[in-house]
This record gives structure tokens, sequence and C-alpha cells, in this order.
């Protein structure tokens, strides 16, 4: 009985992890953008990516935070995929920080959450700007993260994520 518990218990944090890796982008994205799911293996294979500057905000696609329009009603339906790790309640930790009050916060500072020493040695104070470069890689961004989230791919989406936790940690 304790060897099914254990065995039960390892599948609920596999099931957990994989939440974090973009299940929901998964499921609607078209298949010629599923191979950025994968991203994430081909990346811990690669050598150490270049530490991108605090203040760097360029992003992968190109695309800019100033040019988006975020829709928070959207960005909390696009969040649900984020809850299995985070929520955006003050002081409640699950597998990754709360992301309260996150605009405007410096990385790694959240009282009672064991960061990686690259996030909390990143230099990063989170502006709407870095959020979303972050999101869309977090791995590019922050080497070394200890968030296992292969990004959301669409610029929209980054956008309106940001717009859901600033209207909803006012």
């Amino acid at each position: 009985m304790r060897n099914l518990r254990g065995y039960l218990g390892l599948i609920a944090l596999s099931a957990a992890l994989a939440a974090c890796g973009g299940k929901k982008e998964e499921a609607a994205a078209p298949a010629a953008e599923a191979p950025a799911a994968a991203a994430p293996a081909a990346d811990a294979a690669a050598p150490a990516a270049a530490k991108i500057a605090a203040d760097d905000v360029t992003t992968v696609d190109g695309t800019k935070f100033a040019d988006m329009k975020g829709d928070a009603a959207a960005g909390e339906k696009i969040f649900t995929q984020c809850k299995t790790c985070h929520v955006i309640d003050a002081g409640v930790n699950r597998i990754g920080p709360s992301l309260h009050g996150i605009i405007g916060r410096k990385a790694g500072q959240v009282a009672g959450f064991s960061y990686s020493s690259a996030n909390k040695e990143s230099g990063i104070t989170w502006t709407a700007e870095k959020l979303y470069q972050y999101l869309e890689k977090p791995a590019r961004v922050v080497p070394g993260t200890k968030m296992a989230f292969a990004g959301l791919a669409k610029g929209q989406d980054r956008a309106d994520v940001i717009a859901y936790l600033t209207s909803a940690t006012k």
C-alpha cells in the first residue's frame, strides 16, 4: 500500500509539473507550433545560454509589449494553466511564488519562497515589458531558473496574462 501511495504521489507531481509546461497552449496551438513545447529539452542539451541584460526586453518573436493591448478577462483564462504553480494571493506560495504585485517587484524577493540563485541574482525588476519577454521563454531570460515552463508563444497571450496580473493584484 505504501508503494502505491508513493507511486500515486509521483504521478500527481509529474502532472503538476506538466501543467506548468504549457498544457493549454499545446492544446490550443496549431501543429506547426508544437515544437515550441519541446524547447526545454533542446535547451538542456544546448550550451549555456548567454545571459540577457536585466533591462533588455527584446523577444524571440520580435513583438513588443508596447504594441499590444492586453485583455484581463482573456488573461484570466490563460492564467488557469499557471494555477498549478502560482496564485495571485499575497503571501501564498505554491510550487512557484505568489504573483501578487509582481509588476515593480525585484526578481527573487517573495518571502518564504526558495528561488534559484539564477533568479535571485538576475538583477531583474519585473516591469510589464520584462515580464512579457520572460513569459515568452523563461529559460532564455533567466538561464538556470527553476520554472519548468516552456513559455507562451503568442505575444497576445502574454499581454493578456500581464493585463490580468496587473488588474487582479491591485
